[in-house]
């Protein structure tokens, strides 16, 4: 009898045995690879593919055939391998790949097929909207069929239906034929001569039967897509014979009577963008209109391109008809972009192009394209006939990031301080955390702010404390230097005796815009003659208080606005 324990020994040895044995198994089992080729045609060069992901794969080896006999039956490229079959039959092809010394071996079949050279029907055929038409191929017993247009592969049988315009391939086996067919769609022409009109003597007047993919055939024997009817009064007939839809027909009377009326609704225009033109028909004896927007007033407004014309009806006799053409210049609202900033070392394109045109920047260049590599102001003027577009554009290079809270402040009690980092940057994290652009400060305390840009990371701080004070200066938060005779300028209020004065305001990245010594003396929005830009400017006062010799140094914002 075996003891209990040998028992359950015995039993722990097979187990372990049999998970050994099982684990070996999946770790020797081959990761596929998957392979996929482009066409299966005798003497065509086969395309092979890997569809996996091969970022893993270190190496690949390709059999193409097996065995493989010629150097060319095999290959090591992971991407672009390619084979050529001389002779139809169905081949085995190994893809060996090996990922960190690992081989994975994928084993695929490949039948190549000699072309059937079949012939699909006419080259070129054209179809009514609407329609379709059946391509058929020969039909094949146990043949798989592809159709292929546009970007679309769609399996099936040697019969297809198609309806869209496109070029249309049909593989057999795998093996795409060299015959296709090209797909036309004509649209359903709308054939309307118009109704039938009375002219005044002397009148020319268009008739128009322009369809898609057609042939005409009029009643006076011409063959173009319009005629024009003059003097001679009668039935007009036309027959538009349209490709794939068949015949249409119309026709309308056109009878003249009455004196001839001189008519013109001027000149055709070229309009700038934004502009509109009032083309006017009234005239004496006129009695109705008709214009082709199906408006029946004496004039109508014009802010479109197109062909507008109109009927006049002179003294209810006839009518007489003008046509002017109305375009719109090329030329659109366009914008240099944003004022930027940036790193020393780099540069800015930037572009006016609307093709032939007259441009001139700032320092007279007459190029659609400038280079800018300094800091300074940019400026184009674009002509095209006689529109004009123009924008200007503030570049500013920086070496390096630098921020600036400003010199260490005392406050009057009661005061608010909004700090604004100047100097660089775009974005900002406060002592706190926070991110915002202005840090209002109310209590004493250090204030610091980190900036960073492309240009690199800068820190500053300020000591800000808080007092009574005596002698306060207030500020506006905004102005409009717009000439309307109010707010036009920027200057301080106060109450007390100013002794030693200095007034400096700079823009949002630092730059120097106005300085003054005397309290009276106001910013008025420009800077070097030129408007300043809309936007928050920094402000830094210093004063003394006469009366107690006190000396107080403020900074704030205020927003410029026209």
């Amino acid at each position: 009898m075996v003891p209990m324990f040998n028992r359950f020994r015995t039993l722990h040895l097979f187990l372990l045995f049999l998970l050994v044995a099982v684990s070996f198994s999946a770790a020797a089992r081959p990761r596929l690879t998957n392979f996929t080729w482009n066409t299966t045609c005798l003497n065509d060069s086969v395309a092979f593919t890997i569809t996996d992901d091969t970022t893993g794969i270190d190496s690949v080896k390709w059999y193409f055939v097996s065995p493989p006999v010629n150097t060319e039956d095999s290959s090591n490229r992971i991407t672009g391998a390619k084979y050529r079959y001389t002779m139809p039959g169905t081949y085995t092809v190994t893809l060996k790949a090996y990922r960190n010394g690992v081989e994975d071996i994928s084993i695929q079949s490949i039948t190549i097929v000699p072309r059937q050279n079949i012939d699909l029907g006419p080259q070129n055929i054209t179809i009514c909207e609407g329609g379709n038409i059946t391509l058929t191929a020969p039909a094949i017993p146990g043949a798989t069929y592809e159709w292929y247009y546009l970007e679309d592969t769609v399996p099936g049988t040697n019969t297809f239906t198609a309806t869209e315009m496109a070029t249309y391939h049909v593989a057999i086996n795998g093996c795409r034929e060299i015959d296709s067919v090209n797909l036309f769609i004509s649209p359903i022409p709308t054939i309307d001569l118009g109704p039938n009109r009375t002219l005044c003597t002397g009148e020319l007047f268009t008739l128009d039967a322009t369809a898609q993919n057609a042939t005409y055939v009029w009643s006076t024997g011409e063959t173009t897509p319009t005629i024009v009817a003059s003097g001679t009064g009668g039935t007009y007939r036309v027959t538009a014979t349209v490709d794939g839809c068949g015949d249409y027909t119309d026709d309308v009377t056109i009878t003249f009577a009455g004196a001839p009326y001189p008519f013109n609704l001027g000149n055709d225009t070229l309009l700038c963008p934004g502009e509109s033109i009032l083309l006017n028909a009234a005239r004496p004896g006129a009695t109705a209109y008709d214009w082709s927007t199906s408006a029946t007033s004496p004039t109508i407004t014009v802010r479109r391109s197109g062909n507008f014309s109109v009927f006049v009806n002179i003294n209810n006799i006839c009518s007489v008809i003008d046509t002017i053409e109305v375009q719109y210049s090329r030329l659109r609202d366009f914008s240099l972009g944003n004022d930027t900033s940036l790193c020393q070392g780099n540069f800015l394109v930037l572009s006016a192009d609307h093709g032939t045109g007259n441009y001139r920047w700032q320092d007279g260049s007459d190029q659609a394209t400038y280079y800018v590599d300094s800091t300074g102001y940019y400026s184009v003027r674009v002509q095209i006939g006689r529109c004009v577009e123009q924008d200007t554009i503030r570049v500013v290079f920086e070496d390096s990031l630098r921020v600036y809270l400003g010199e260490d402040t005392l406050m009057c009690l009661g005061e608010t301080l909004n700090l604004r980092p100047f100097g660089g940057g775009s974005n900002y994290k406060w002592q706190d955390s926070s991110t915002v652009s202005t840090f209002p400060v109310t209590t004493r305390g250090w204030y610091a702010v980190v900036a960073q840009n492309a240009c690199g990371r800068a820190v500053d701080s300020i000591r800000v404390s808080f007092a009574p004070c005596d002698c306060v200066m207030y500020f506006p938060t905004g102005f409009t230097p717009n000439g309307d005779g109010t707010n036009d300028f920027f200057r301080p209020k106060y109450r007390c005796e100013i002794g030693q004065y200095k007034l400096s305001i700079y823009n949002r990245i630092g730059n120097f815009m106005f300085h003054t010594t005397d309290p009276q003396v106001a910013w008025n929005g420009f800077y070097n003659g030129i408007p300043a830009d809309v936007g928050t400017y920094v402000w830094i006062v210093e004063y003394v208080d006469l009366a107690n010799l006190k000396y107080y140094r403020k900074q704030g914002t205020v927003t410029l606005i026209r």
